[in-house]
């Protein structure tokens, strides 16, 4: 709780979602990550997939998972920030890298990246707001 009210005290942008819409948004999205990635990890397990078109993936699961722990955690918003980029980066790549396999999953991560997009335009936001 103490985290989230630190949070709760940076200056936002008026256009920041409620705080209830954060949860269901990301149950929605780890669902689709786990599909997708899923299956780019098991092709590449089977040697249907060069590793380095999983490498992307594994990157982005990393930068995603250590999003929350930096920001809320170390409450460092120019560190969030520069995770959020490699997040939408490393995404963008693995779509990129996955294209000519699998176009499914690049499909199936298009509401990722819409989010990720949003979210890396909210943080840089919130770091600027509040340096």
């Amino acid at each position: 709780m103490q985290n989230y009210s630190w949070y709760q005290q940076l200056t936002k942008p008026a256009w920041v979602p409620p705080a209830y819409l954060f949860g269901p948004v990301w149950t929605i999205l780890y669902i689709l990550i786990a599909i997708s990635f899923g299956k780019v990890f098991i092709m590449a397990w089977q040697k249907q997939l060069a590793l380095m078109v999983a490498l992307p993936f594994i990157l982005n699961l990393l930068f995603n998972f250590a999003f929350t722990p930096i920001q809320f955690g170390l409450k460092n918003n120019y560190l969030a920030a520069v995770d959020i980029l490699l997040v939408l980066g490393t995404l963008v790549w693995a779509m990129l890298a996955v294209w000519p396999h699998a176009k499914w999953i690049v499909y199936l991560n298009i509401p990722y990246l819409l989010w990720v997009s949003f979210a890396t335009v909210l943080q840089l936001t919130v770091t600027y707001l509040n340096r």
